[in-house]
């Protein structure tokens, strides 16, 4: 025999003091990331939340960009969220990171996608991933790397966005390999021209107006 509807009065209900707060920081976070499936991503929040690990959740709203190679729905601001949740680590086991990309609401098809880039085993160098997904966003690699700056850069927003020198290098060389137009001499040519600037300075760090020059429209 079903038991009857219990009926409580407002003085029975007892809300937990910390769950005004943990739902206002979760709309504001939905509202800041703007996620294509909010059920989907509202999994990894909460799940990340309770594991006390870094939230899937942008710094800013982003305006849309029509400038990806293809049509990834990856943006700056995502994979800078990726680089909160996985920089901490040299080496990202590929099953965890396809999660958060799914929690994210990317497209797993385009996840495997950017491995077909550099196809490797279970694990992956972290920053070779992050190199991989600044390359679809940017039209070059001198533009990939500006993305790159960006994402590691601990310069306030609008700032120089510096990196070491030593980390662009690395990641300069790993990108222009994969591209078997740019020849292997030429990377060193231009990274010695980049060094000596650097030097000069005598902190080990470039910034984006090192390398990155905009072209005036005409």
């Amino acid at each position: 025999m079903p038991l009857p509807d219990t009926l409580f009065c407002a003085q029975q209900i007892r809300i937990p003091p910390e769950l005004p707060d943990i739902l206002k920081q979760f709309t504001k976070a939905a509202i800041r990331t703007q996620p294509a499936d909010v059920l989907q991503w509202s999994a990894g929040y909460f799940s990340a939340l309770s594991r006390g690990d870094p939230l899937p959740v942008k710094d800013r709203i982003e305006m849309p960009v029509a400038t990806q190679k293809t049509d990834t729905g990856l943006t700056q601001g995502l994979l800078k969220v990726l680089h909160k949740q996985c920089g901490h680590k040299q080496y990202v086991e590929l099953a965890d990171l396809e999660q958060k990309w799914k929690n994210l609401c990317l497209p797993v098809e385009k996840f495997r996608a950017v491995l077909q880039l550099d196809p490797c085993g279970h694990n992956m160098e972290w920053i070779k991933f992050l190199a991989l997904g600044c390359s679809m966003l940017g039209g070059s690699l001198t533009s990939a790397m500006k993305h790159l700056c960006e994402i590691l850069t601990a310069d306030p927003e609008g700032g120089p966005a510096r990196i070491p020198f030593e980390t662009f290098c690395y990641v300069y060389r790993y990108l222009s390999q994969l591209d078997t137009e740019i020849p292997v001499a030429d990377t060193e040519v231009y990274l010695a021209s980049l060094k000596d600037s650097v030097e000069s300075r005598k902190n080990g760090m470039i910034g984006i107006s090192d390398f990155f020059v905009v072209r005036s429209k005409m």
